[in-house]
């Protein structure tokens, strides 16, 4: 099988792609610039050049593909780019899939992506517009919501290991007794690389997370304990890392944005069912103290 993959060289996307050459399948990858893409390369991908914001550079990238893994989305900027770059885009990639016959369109979403969280912030919108084309598309197709996604070099977790090694307090926002349940990188590569052709699970969507579901505090203190680190916890109220937010909002890739307080504050428990997902895959992913040993 040959699969076209948008969002290639990203954090998950690279071990997307990974899993996918190891099952097996022939791979094109939707690059921005190929020069950036030669890890790909070196793993047999076929690199077509091109942007989902490009109606024309899709139509070529989908020639020949059986299935098509879409990972493509951005978590700051404009509501425009917003629109322009995950809702059209993805609106555009369903048409040029359709237009050849791809019998098979995996998604990636994410968990908290509901009606009653679609009009919190841009992010949650677009997925929602993504998930709603995806299923409107007439398109075999499979949509995946994981919760965070820990993993050693990229992500969030990498952030919040600094956090507790580095500073003389660990700095948690609000009370902390809202829950996560972080599921490892490779286990999401995993799933969607099943997902190209596995059985019983077209026209579905699936909640991903791993098997512990954690407070912040809790999270914090399992980090403080694989590094052998004793630090205070300090919890910060919403309003007043708001207000640092929108200062870092000025910077080229802030670390916090407003709407990702938003998620946090408003959206609920990141948590889910993960039974659905690992009975129809037969993929149990590790747990989040093994995530932080291999974090750290």
């Amino acid at each position: 099988m040959r699969a076209l993959v948008t969002g290639g060289t990203g954090f998950i996307g690279t071990k997307v792609v990974h899993a996918l050459r190891a099952a097996g399948h022939d791979v094109t990858a939707l690059v921005r610039s190929p020069a950036r893409a030669r890890t790909l390369a070196a793993w047999g991908c076929r690199l077509t050049e091109g942007d989902v914001t490009d109606p024309a550079s899709l139509e070529r990238a989908v020639e020949g593909c059986d299935c098509v893994v879409h990972l493509v989305a951005i978590i700051a900027g404009r509501a425009a780019d917003f629109e322009r770059i995950m809702e059209q885009g993805t609106r555009d990639l369903v048409a040029a899939s359709a237009a050849i016959g791809s019998p098979r369109l995996v998604l990636m979403s994410a968990l908290g992506t509901r009606e009653d969280t679609k009009d919190l912030v841009p992010y949650f919108r677009a997925k929602w517009e993504m998930e709603r084309a995806t299923r409107e598309s007439g398109l075999d197709h499979v949509i995946f919501r994981p919760s965070f996604v820990f993993g050693r070099d990229g992500g969030v977790l990498p952030t919040f290991v600094r956090q507790v090694r580095y500073l003389p307090v660990t700095p948690v926002v609000g009370t902390g007794e809202a829950q996560l349940q972080p599921i490892w990188v490779d286990d999401v590569a995993a799933y969607v690389a099943k997902s190209v052709d596995a059985a019983g699970v077209v026209g579905r969507t699936f909640d991903l997370g791993g098997p512990d579901a954690v407070s912040w505090n809790e999270l914090y203190a399992r980090i403080r304990r694989t590094l052998g680190a004793r630090r205070t916890t300090v919890h910060l109220p919403f309003g007043l890392v708001r207000a640092g937010a929108a200062l870092a909002e000025r910077l080229p890739r802030p670390p916090i944005t407003r709407d990702q307080l938003t998620m946090l504050e408003r959206s609920g428990d990141n948590v889910c069912d993960v039974r659905p997902a690992v009975e129809a895959f037969g993929i149990h992913p590790i747990g989040l103290d093994e995530q932080l040993r291999r974090a750290v």
